[in-house]
């Protein structure tokens, strides 16, 4: 069985047990988050589909962990006029692990 949701303004597959990494939310470690924003469900061989979400669809994650994302390496240059600059971002994220999926 697996669900396809809509979370952080991204769409993500999900099976239960699997584990998701998100833009950091202000919940703690430990909570649980419930989200009803299902998009496409498959339980067996029936096929969900929601217009736009599957009706009393949801799916509980619990929160894992907080942590930074790999540093990206951002360069600026001008040619000729001895600008040069490295600018570096490391995202904030949130590890989220699927406990349930309910149809």
């Amino acid at each position: 069985m697996y669900a396809i949701i809509d979370i952080s303004g991204r769409q993500e597959r999900v099976e239960k047990g699997s584990f998701l990494d998100i833009n950091r939310i202000e919940k703690k470690e430990g909570a649980v988050l419930k989200v009803s924003d299902v998009l496409f469900a498959k339980k067996d061989k029936d096929y969900l589909i929601g217009t736009p979400h599957v009706k009393g669809a949801s799916v509980e994650f619990e929160v894992v962990s907080h942590f930074k994302g790999e540093k990206v390496v951002g360069l600026k240059y001008r040619r000729r006029k001895g600008y040069r600059r490295k600018v570096g971002h490391r995202q904030d994220l949130t590890r989220l692990k699927v406990k349930e999926i309910n149809l």
